[in-house]
């Protein structure tokens, strides 16, 4: 039997005047090999940790849009935060 592979997708977050290439945030679904899902947001202490977010945006409770990237895309994002953090 051929092990499962974890599956990830990323969503830029949308304030007010922030595009996708210059999102408010950052956030992920893990679909996890083994069944479930963990909902996570890119922090300012530049780690992921779990979040509500996307759940509260597929149930209209969010105040933020969330486009759906590449996990290249995502990358590029999480690189640009820690430039601005000095990291």
């Amino acid at each position: 039997m051929i092990p499962l592979k974890e599956r990830v997708t990323y969503y830029a977050l949308l304030l007010w005047g922030h595009t996708r290439e210059n999102p408010s945030g950052l956030a992920r679904r893990r679909f996890l090999p083994e069944g479930g899902i963990v909902d996570e947001a890119f922090q300012r202490d530049l780690q992921w940790h779990d979040s509500d977010v996307i759940w509260e945006w597929r149930h209209g409770e969010s105040s933020e849009e969330l486009v759906e990237i590449s996990e290249a895309e995502a990358e590029r994002i999480m690189e640009r935060f820690r430039e601005k953090s000095g990291e």
